[in-house]
């Protein structure tokens, strides 16, 4: 299956830099907003940017191509999803179906936060690449 999101960060007014963390209630995780492409002609990248904007509001632009993640659903399917850095451009965050709360975090307080190993990887690369 394939699959796109978005690591979303800003620099917070005393300098410190911060990710956006989503809380899906259905799987009571915290994680990065990301969904399935919704069909084959849609672009990874067209897929992150509509499913970041579906799940928190934020329209946002598109930052450095980070790893895919790989790995088996709980569905027992295999799941390839790419991610992208992304800044917020405008919008507002109102729960949904899917997501019910947010955070922005300073990485090192999200990487404790985030529910899978494979996010908290990806952060804390992102971090390292600084």
């Amino acid at each position: 299956m394939r699959a796109a999101g978005g690591i979303i960060t800003r620099v917070s007014g005393d300098g410190e830099r911060q990710t956006l963390l989503i809380h899906r209630p259905r799987y009571d995780d915290w994680s990065f907003p990301k969904g399935k492409c919704d069909s084959e002609e849609e672009s990874y990248k067209q897929a992150s940017l509509r499913e970041v904007l579906e799940e928190t509001g934020f329209r946002c632009e598109l930052g450095a191509k980070l790893e895919a993640v790989e790995y088996v659903d709980r569905q027992g399917r295999s799941k390839r999803v790419q991610y992208w850095e992304m800044a917020v451009v405008d919008g507002q965050f109102a729960p949904n179906d899917e997501v019910d709360k947010i955070k922005w975090l300073p990485f090192d307080r999200a990487i404790d936060r985030l529910t899978n190993k494979r996010d908290r990887r990806l952060l804390e690369a992102l971090d390292k690449a600084a």
